[in-house]
């Protein structure tokens, strides 16, 4: 039976509660700062800014109630149906929304604008636990996990359509929820290496070895992927032998390449291509004498990192757009671009620079108040918080996000159910990307794809859809004793 409305009170998690409401008023403050002008104190009109979040914040109030009060059965047996209803929405968004900022993902709803991405995020979710949690599921079965990879990359390539890429990055935050439940740690290996490989290339592809005929970014990728070759050698195949072959036989050739390069100067990644073709043949040969798999594994992995580096470059430079470009540019230092593509970066950093350690004071900072920041009350709030608030103000902030990721991962773990416990760790995951990417580009460790921070940036979209996300959860949370 369910539970009756006071039991389920005092099943409630009310400390999660506590944090969200905490950093929901923190928000409100900050968009108050963000989007006020000298001497306009009305902060309660539904025409400012601040006034409209106001309606939006008391509208998730009630919709969190609303949810907490719904039988938690109900997400686990519609989750498929809203999964699929959020897709449709998604697909027809881009024929629907009008053109903002380049980006075809809002719909009008008379003077309200909803963006499905942000509410496509939960029904995702809900798809992932409600198939993750089937008797017959097996993450380590090649069927299931192409499946579960075919559930996050659907809406992925959806909100790609609308011109929305930020958007559509945050779906990869499930795959931190793939490697708790199961998701070998090759494969998120494989991801870094991926990252890493990408930004090596890009950063040093303009720039030459002494030789002037050997691009640098070319020659750091292809000599990391002979060392992690020989490194996946060790640990998964236990051959120091074979370790110690790869890794010396490539340094040798390598350097003697290298030095014949200062005399007769030739492209020396030529010579470490060649040395990746010997070594994947050798490692297939090692795999067909021994019988072991994980040789022809680690060939495909030196195969799948010589494509990537070369595909990666290449999609760089003819994919992407050049405002895309110069974004990841000014990030690696390639470029600074201070008037164009790093001009919201910079004035960021201006803004919580001039902070200091105790902040400005609510209302009395300069660079926001002046509009400088581009974006200061959306995707750049925390650059607010840094100058009224100073880094006292934003570390405290960050402190409640971090107390927020630990308990969730608290909840996460007391499920008794399967399905409880992913989606958990969905919501989590996904508040983690949000404020790591957020918080990062506006102090400029990570590029501008233009997301919200949970609960700060103004807008009912991500407001509402993080508040589903999140009570969605602790309704299950509270049922958790009866699953």
């Amino acid at each position: 039976m369910a539970p009756t409305n006071v039991n389920l009170w005092r099943s409630v998690d009310w400390l999660t509660i506590s944090i969200y409401l905490i950093l929901v008023i923190l928000g409100w403050f900050s968009v108050c700062g963000a989007s006020y002008n000298y001497g306009d104190f009305d902060f309660f009109s539904f025409d400012s800014r601040a006034g409209k979040q106001l309606v939006w914040i008391g509208c998730s109030l009630c919709l969190g109630f609303v949810l907490l009060m719904l039988e938690d059965k109900l997400y686990d047996m519609f989750s498929y149906i809203l999964y699929i209803g959020m897709m449709f929405l998604l697909l027809i968004t881009p024929f629907l929304a009008e053109d903002t900022k380049g980006s075809y993902s809002w719909l009008k709803f008379g003077p309200i604008s909803l963006q499905p991405a942000e509410f496509a995020k939960f029904a995702t979710a809900l798809a992932l636990a409600k198939f993750m949690s089937s008797y017959s599921f097996n993450i380590e079965k090649t069927k299931h996990f192409a499946a579960v990879v075919a559930i996050i990359l659907l809406p992925m390539f959806l909100i790609i359509m609308q011109r929305e890429t930020g958007s559509a990055l945050v779906y990869l935050a499930f795959f931190f929820m793939l490697y708790r439940e199961g998701m070998p740690g090759s494969i998120l290996f494989v991801g870094i290496c991926a990252v890493v490989y990408f930004v090596v290339g890009i950063k040093f592809s303009t720039e030459m070895l002494a030789d002037g005929a050997t691009v640098l970014g070319d020659f750091a990728v292809l000599s990391l992927i002979i060392i992690l070759s020989s490194i996946l050698v060790k640990v998964y195949c236990n051959k120091t032998s074979v370790f110690l072959y790869i890794l010396f036989g490539g340094s040798l050739i390598t350097g003697l390449a290298l030095l014949v390069s200062n005399y007769y100067p030739f492209d020396v990644a030529i010579v470490q291509y060649v040395i990746c073709a010997i070594l994947v043949f050798y490692l297939i040969f090692l795999s067909l004498r021994d019988r072991m798999k994980n040789y022809f594994y680690i060939a495909l992995f030196a195969i799948g990192s010589v494509g990537f580096s070369y595909s990666a470059s290449y999609l760089f430079e003819n994919v992407l757009e050049d405002h895309q470009q110069i974004r990841i540019k000014v990030v690696l230092g390639m470029e600074e671009d201070l008037t164009g593509a790093g001009y919201n970066v910079n004035q960021s950093k201006i803004a919580i620079g001039s902070g200091g350690m105790f902040g400005k004071g609510f209302l009395n900072g300069t660079q926001t108040k002046l509009k400088y920041v581009p974006e200061q009350d959306t995707d750049f709030i925390f650059c607010t918080v840094g100058e009224e608030q100073g880094f006292i103000g934003s570390a405290a902030v960050m402190l409640l996000f971090t107390i927020l990721i630990l308990r969730l991962i608290v909840l996460s773990e007391r499920q008794y159910s399967r399905f409880a416990r992913v989606y958990g760790y969905s919501v989590l995951s996904i508040f983690l990307f949000h404020m790591f990417i957020n918080i990062g580009m506006v102090i400029g460790l990570t590029p501008v794809i233009g997301i919200p921070l949970p609960f700060f940036s103004y807008g009912g979209s991500s407001l509402w859809g993080f508040t589903i996300l999140l009570f969605v959860f602790l309704r299950m949370d509270a049922a958790r004793k009866r699953n």
